[in-house]
């Protein structure tokens, strides 16, 4: 499998989509930083940190929402430069491309020779670009962060030295950690019975990644179904608009059929055709089974897009017909239906009429709410766009450290920063081992808003992913009473204090 990787595409994007590595830039997603430019890493900001965090460290740092829309648009002509070297290319998502080595590389003469015409392919876009060559797309995803080239047979061997939160689960990840397992290496060495046995079908997928091999085996189409699902149109469309909302019920087609069969889908081909005879197509792949709404917000970007490159502008005639074709074909799932699940008609409706907000406002407009595990406050409340699985963080789960009960009545949707002072006027600050430096006595929450601490409760330090330097977070949490009778739970990490949450009392 071979796989190109775009870095900080998503940075890319925001800025117009020309890389400016100059430029202290960083996308932002759910409050943490998604992707950051160059420069801006340098300074120290990195990827799932807090926003607050990265100001902090960066001052005038430019702070742009993530707006998967435009990274879609713009990463297209990325996508024809390879597709022109490489058969059945797959988008991984925006800024990551997939597609089988085997064949492209005896046409061009060699495994070397296809990685090197990929990077010249998109540096003509303007971009810069690695690749990564190994067995299975995990493996090819961190050979393209090193840019490497991994002969077949050796993915395991090369997988063995990376810390095992690299395989994607992070509850897996913690759990193996504190079992003395902290490299992939060490976790693929264990027998697969006993994966099975201790950790499930979640563990069972991560070991058969840790070993080299792909998440699952492909389930063939069953010999005489057709699962392509096919719009055509009386009158040519030019505008993508009026196609989007014919691909969402193409979408639901889509899955009807898959369902009858059993099967589901990891990956979809979008195509067109138009009245000239010119046809175009893309393929998409997710990390999981597609959804509806996933389906129909693949096709939207990829409909937009082609749009805007004009590939059935006036001269093409329009597109005369919309196709999705399924591939990488699993098993379904299934989903078990509780007693309490109620009017299933009216579950229907309310599920059509959500699909008709996504076909207009997205597919992360609505989204479906659920407590999670966690140690902070913040952190427990999961936001998932409607259609897509929740994380899996159990939330009656072990989590050393977890804030003690009660919890906030109020959590901000960004830490608010604040000054916690103590007698003299100076910060109040937090040990290594946890121990205030000086007894709290004033709270300044703003310019015109300052309480006397009455009491506190705490600190209770925190460190999560203390394995990843990149990834590392060192926090203390404060119980704070103030004289006015209000109270706030208070967070420093870097040296600054901040509000998560606060009381009703």
């Amino acid at each position: 499998m071979l796989v190109g990787w775009v870095p900080d595409w998503p940075v890319v994007a925001v800025l117009g989509g020309e890389p400016q590595p100059d430029r202290l830039a960083a996308v932002v997603e759910r409050g943490r930083i998604l992707a950051a430019s160059g420069a801006a890493r340098a300074a120290g900001v990195r990827r799932g940190q807090r926003l607050r965090s990265a100001q902090a460290l960066v001052a005038g740092l430019e702070v742009h929402e993530r707006d998967v829309d435009v990274e879609a648009r713009l990463f297209e002509p990325v996508a024809d430069a390879v597709g022109r070297l490489a058969a059945h290319l797959e988008v991984v998502r925006p800024g990551v491309l997939a597609a089988p080595a085997t064949g492209a590389a005896r046409f061009h003469g060699g495994e070397d020779v296809l990685a090197e015409r990929v990077v010249d392919a998109v540096e003509a876009t303007g971009h810069p670009c690695t690749v990564g060559i190994a067995d299975g797309l995990f493996a090819a995803r961190l050979a393209a962060r090193a840019q490497r080239i991994v002969p077949v047979g050796e993915s395991a061997r090369f997988l063995a030295p990376f810390p095992v939160a690299e395989l994607g689960d992070g509850r897996l990840a913690d759990l193996l950690g504190r079992l003395g397992l902290s490299t992939v290496g060490q976790f693929a060495a264990l027998p697969a019975g006993s994966v099975a046995d201790r950790f499930g079908g979640a563990g069972v997928a991560a070991h058969r990644l840790a070993r080299g091999l792909e998440a699952r085996p492909v389930v063939a189409r069953p010999p005489g179904v057709d699962l392509v699902v096919e719009e055509r149109f009386e009158e040519p469309y030019l505008l993508a608009e009026p196609l989007v909302f014919a691909a969402r019920g193409l979408a639901e087609r889509l899955h009807a059929g898959l369902a009858a069969a059993g099967l589901a889908c990891e990956r979809v081909e979008v195509e067109v055709d138009c009245a000239d005879g010119s046809s175009a197509c893309r393929a998409w792949r997710h990390e999981g089974v597609l959804s509806v709404g996933a389906v129909a917000e693949r096709v939207r970007w990829q409909l937009q897009a082609w749009q805007q490159r004009a590939v059935f502008d006036e001269a093409a005639g329009g597109v005369v017909a919309l196709r999705l074709v399924p591939d990488g074909l699993v098993r379904d799932p299934g989903r078990q239906l509780s007693l309490a699940d109620g009017d299933q008609e009216a579950t229907a409706r309310a599920e059509r009429a959500v699909a008709r907000v996504q076909a207009i406002l997205g597919h992360t407009a609505p989204v479906t709410v659920e407590l999670a595990g966690g140690r902070a406050p913040g952190d427990r409340v999961v936001r998932t766009p409607w259609g897509d699985a929740h994380q899996d963080r159990r939330a009656d789960g072990p989590w050393p450290g977890r804030l003690p009960a009660p919890s906030p009545t109020r959590v901000p949707a960004a830490p608010v920063p604040v000054r916690l002072l103590d007698a003299d006027g100076r910060e109040v600050e937090v040990t290594a081992r946890a121990e205030l430096l000086g007894a709290p006595d004033r709270l300044v929450l703003g310019s015109r808003d300052m309480a006397r601490v009455a009491g506190w409760a705490g600190p209770w330090p925190e460190q999560e992913r203390w394995w990843d330097p990149g990834e590392s977070r060192r926090t203390a949490r404060l119980q704070v009473t103030a004289d006015d009778g209000r109270a706030f739970l208070l967070a420093v990490t870097g040296g600054r204090w901040h509000v998560e949450g606060d009381y009703d009392t």
